[in-house]
């Protein structure tokens, strides 16, 4: 790598090789034919659901629930911190972060869950489990909410969109496998890059100096070399690599590169969602990410996941939160705000959750200097749009934020949820390679803790 690029950085090289696998993973997808031997790809029956696409914002990590959405000034010091002054928000009687003024003023766009709950205090483990519903352990690897969506929702189901069903910006979570038993067809796409930048799948010019007329005259003379290219025709296996070959230039220079490609957008809505400077790049990207994974919505994305990291405060808590919750409060207010002046937040649900809280006592100690362990004993998380309703919290932890005290939310649940808006039957049929009778959700016999989906707020 060039010592002047940054390794957010993605180039044409890159955005091709990645394309092209990404391309030919679609396309092997797309014949029933090929997977129906071993999974079978029986559609549902269509419930109804008000969603057509999910925005999942992953605070990987694990935020604290007492500096974000369940504040718990009452305890005092050791417990919250500089952060003992929440705010009021536009839904009387909730209250959050001092850090939250923009949110504040939507809260009646999201809602609250205070009581998620696992007991779990492993990244891997319970990145695992929030994101399937399904303990680690069986003898299948279950896959994750957004490539479930992808099997359901994506070209098996009629998605005729170029871009991938499930995208991730930037970066896989690299804690687990999101496809599991589905395999290469459910993958998520991750664009690499920085969107802060516009260095997604496309940019007039790279780092490495080549043009988009430089890039097409490349591919003109390669077709003109390519003697094999003239056989592909009545060959599959050939005719599907020129196919991979022609969407994954598509993706770099053609129609699919308009949706990664920010420098469309109004200066003013970037600047609403956070444009940085370029000495700011590293705090304001996530601003910029969410309005991609808005772009993506307008073109019919299913799934987006933001992989937003940077959330394992295990020292000086509160000097990443002066960071990281101001981040947040821009980056996902404007969301909803844009979403909503589009027409877009009843089709769309947005969720933000993390793999678990952390521990509501503060550790003064060196060299923890104010930071926070894992917790899993309860947690937030927030959901809007796509039928979900807003301004409302459901549950509630105790008085210093160290147990459930009422109506506690195991993954399964919110994850069952969410189905349920997009119109996939949590207790339908999930095809496997083992032929199991397995549904999309555990059942009770499964013996994984329920409490019930959230009717609370659908």
């Amino acid at each position: 790598m060039n010592k002047s690029q940054s390794p957010h950085t993605l180039t044409r090289r890159d955005a091709l090789a990645r394309g092209l696998a990404g391309a030919a993973g679609l396309l092997m997808a797309r014949p029933p034919a090929m997977i129906a031997p071993t999974m079978g790809s029986e559609a549902q029956p269509a419930l109804g659901g008000k969603a057509k696409s999910v925005i999942q914002i992953w605070a990987a990590g694990g935020p604290s629930h007492l500096d974000t959405f369940d504040p718990k000034p009452e305890a005092g010091n050791d417990y919250c911190g500089p952060l003992n002054k929440p705010i009021s928000t536009n839904v009387e009687g909730i209250r959050i972060s001092q850090l939250f003024p923009m949110l504040a003023k939507q809260a009646d766009k999201f809602s609250i869950i205070r009581s998620m709950t696992h007991g779990n205090n492993g990244h891997e483990t319970v990145s695992y489990l929030t994101q399937t519903g399904r303990r680690p352990g069986d003898r299948l690897v279950y896959p994750c909410v957004g490539a479930v969506v992808s099997l359901f929702k994506g070209f098996d189901a009629g998605y005729k969109g170029m871009i991938p069903p499930y995208v991730v910006l930037t970066e896989t979570q690299g804690r687990f496998s999101e496809a599991g038993f589905l395999g290469p067809r459910c993958q998520p796409f991750a664009t690499g890059g920085d969107p802060a930048q516009q260095r997604f799948m496309v940019e007039g010019v790279t780092s490495q100096g080549v043009t988009d007329q430089q890039q097409q005259a490349r591919r003109e003379l390669l077709r003109k070399l390519d003697t094999l290219g003239a056989t592909a025709k009545g060959n599959p296996a050939l005719t599907a690599f020129y196919e991979s070959e022609e969407q994954a230039y598509d993706m770099i220079l053609g129609d699919g590169a308009k949706a990664f490609d920010l420098s469309r957008e109004k200066p003013e809505l970037r600047t609403r969602y956070g444009h940085p400077t370029w000495s700011e790049t590293a705090m304001l990207r996530f601003g910029q990410t969410c309005l991609a994974a808005r772009r993506l919505v307008e073109r019919g994305v299913p799934y987006i996941t933001i992989n937003y990291g940077g959330w394992d405060t295990h020292t000086d808590n509160f000097r990443a939160m002066q960071q990281k919750l101001p981040e947040l409060d821009q980056g996902l207010a404007t969301l909803l705000e844009d979403l909503a002046e589009r027409g877009l937040l009843d089709s769309t649900v947005v969720w933000w959750c993390g793999e678990f809280g952390r521990t509501p006592k503060i550790d003064w100690q060196a060299p923890w200097n104010g930071g926070r362990g894992h917790f899993g004993n309860v947690f937030s998380a927030v959901v809007a749009g796509g039928g979900f309703q807003g301004g409302r919290v459901v549950g509630a932890s105790d008085s210093r934020g160290e147990e459930v005290k009422d109506r506690p939310v195991y993954p399964c649940d919110l994850l069952g949820s969410i189905y349920q808006q997009l119109g996939i039957d949590p207790d339908g049929p999930l095809p496997n390679p083992l032929g199991q009778a397995l549904t999309v959700t555990p059942a009770a016999a499964d013996g994984i803790p329920m409490a019930g989906r959230l009717k609370e707020i659908m």
